[in-house]
């Protein structure tokens, strides 16, 4: 009484992958002239308009000379250095972020 043993075989099939689409890009096709900027001029100057204001702070900032025996308090902790330098520099890092956040015209 041997049953016979069936072999059981297992076929692969290969799957194919979907081809891909080609999508467009968000930004837009370049132009004729082969690239675009990726800013408008508009953009670019208050770009401009933030590096000279963070410039501004930083010379602000900086002092007069002074010797290593000297201290003069009323020249290290002016209202020049404590207090405007550390506005005009954030006012010009704050017209840099909205100069690269703004859309170009």
């Amino acid at each position: 009484m041997s049953k016979k043993a069936k072999k059981k075989t297992v076929v692969v099939t290969k799957k194919e992958k979907p081809a891909l689409k080609a999508t467009r890009s968000r930004v837009g096709t370049p132009k004729e002239s082969g690239t675009e900027l990726l800013f408008g001029k508009r953009n670019y100057m208050f770009l401009g308009i933030s590096f000279a204001l963070v410039l501004l702070g930083m010379l602000l900032m900086a002092g007069g000379k002074q010797l290593p025996t000297e201290w003069n308090e009323n020249e290290i902790y002016s209202f020049r250095r404590t207090v405007l330098a550390p506005i005009v520099i954030l006012i010009g890092l704050a017209v840099g972020f909205w100069a690269i956040f703004t859309k170009k015209n």
